[in-house]
């Protein structure tokens, strides 16, 4: 059974290590304006033409590109003093690279969209 959430109210989301990320809801809209990324689509046309991206390149790129567009603030991120950090994009980037934290990113925001589409359950 496919459950809809007809909250589009932005929700707190816990990546573990103190992080917290304020998302809005991952939509169509969201996951197309993510598409239309030009980082996107050079490396699914290098993918496509076997010159660059892989996989698992290619999953780094859109969860950036996602998080770009859906969080609107966040917890638990600072500078090297301890001091918080406003969001911004090239701090969403930095914080995505950090393994443990793009892992989480990708399990609990992403993969739930993903898994519908694989299963075609829209």
């Amino acid at each position: 059974m496919l459950r809809l959430n007809l909250s589009n109210e932005p929700r707190w989301l816990d990546l573990g290590h103190g992080v917290r990320l304020l998302v809005e809801s991952l939509t169509t809209a969201v996951m197309l304006a993510a598409r239309s990324d030009p980082v996107i689509m050079a490396a699914t046309e290098n993918v496509q033409g076997s010159t660059g991206a892989n996989n698992d390149d290619l999953a780094l790129i859109v969860a950036k590109a996602v998080a770009r567009i859906v969080v609107t603030d966040w917890e638990g991120v600072g500078d090297e003093d301890g001091k918080a950090l406003p969001v911004t994009p090239a701090g969403i980037d930095a914080l995505l690279e950090l393994w443990p934290v793009f892992e989480a990113f990708q399990t609990r925001y992403i993969a739930g969209a993903l898994i519908l589409d694989a299963e075609k359950n829209v």
